[in-house]
């Protein structure tokens, strides 16, 4: 089982998640007391929002790729930047590196296609919905990619910040995210990316069943564990 190196803390919310996924995956295909080989470098959201708001990138890409560097140090035998949002500085971070990072839309864009889906809507926060630096690795595969109109992309981004990041969860919060999605779909969305880590604290298979749900996190946990427990 080669060893797993996760850059969090972007938020801790969904880098446990990350921990938990991982664990009950290598256990549910090794079976017995079996565990994930992880190593973890956590950072101060606080330090790495305040350089997405004031649009620092260059800083937040040194940053993030200084962590990995300490991941490959400790004997991480592949990356995994566990934030949607902060793969607008992945190649600066892979470029640091002498192990592979394992992209996140990548993984995302393999499994949407796989299912048979070419239209995707995709829920995030402001940058990741806004930007093209994830919008267009998933286009690169093929996929036409929806997003919300500015309102709808204005609230999904307090959703994740103000709440979902900090750990609150909210019934209503929940309704409206799911409402911004059906108006995906009333556009031609076939399935709907959560292009957000923290979203699915919030969004389950049983909140939409109109479409198929792409959660990023569990995607990219399952294409990490293909790698490390390849042999």
């Amino acid at each position: 089982m080669r060893k797993i190196g996760l850059l969090g803390g972007m938020s801790w919310e969904s880098t446990a998640e990350y921990y938990r996924l991982l664990n009950e995956g290598v256990r549910a295909a090794l079976g017995g007391l079996h565990s994930a080989r992880l190593v973890l470098a956590s950072v101060d959201f606080a330090e790495v929002e305040r350089l997405q708001t004031e649009a620092r990138w260059d800083e937040a890409g040194a940053l993030l790729a200084a962590e990995a560097c300490g991941l490959e140090a400790a004997g991480a035998e592949l990356v995994l930047l566990c934030t949607n949002t902060m793969h607008k500085v992945a190649g600066t971070v892979a470029a640091a590196l002498g192990v592979p990072l394992l992209h996140l839309g990548d993984a995302t864009a393999e499994a949407v296609t796989a299912a048979g889906v070419s239209t995707v809507g995709l829920l995030g926060t402001a940058f990741t919905m806004e930007q093209g630096f994830y919008r267009g690795r998933l286009a690169s595969h093929g996929l036409t990619v929806l997003v919300p109109g500015a309102d709808d992309r204005a609230l999904v981004h307090g959703v994740i910040y103000d709440e979902l990041c900090v750990g609150v969860v909210r019934d209503t919060s929940r309704d409206a995210v799911v409402a911004v999605a059906r108006r995906l779909i009333d556009r031609g969305a076939q399935g709907l990316v959560l292009g957000c880590t923290e979203l699915e604290l919030l969004v389950g298979p049983g909140s939409l069943a109109e479409v198929p749900l792409f959660p990023t996190t569990r995607l990219h946990v399952e294409a990490a564990l293909r790698v490390a427990l390849a042999t």
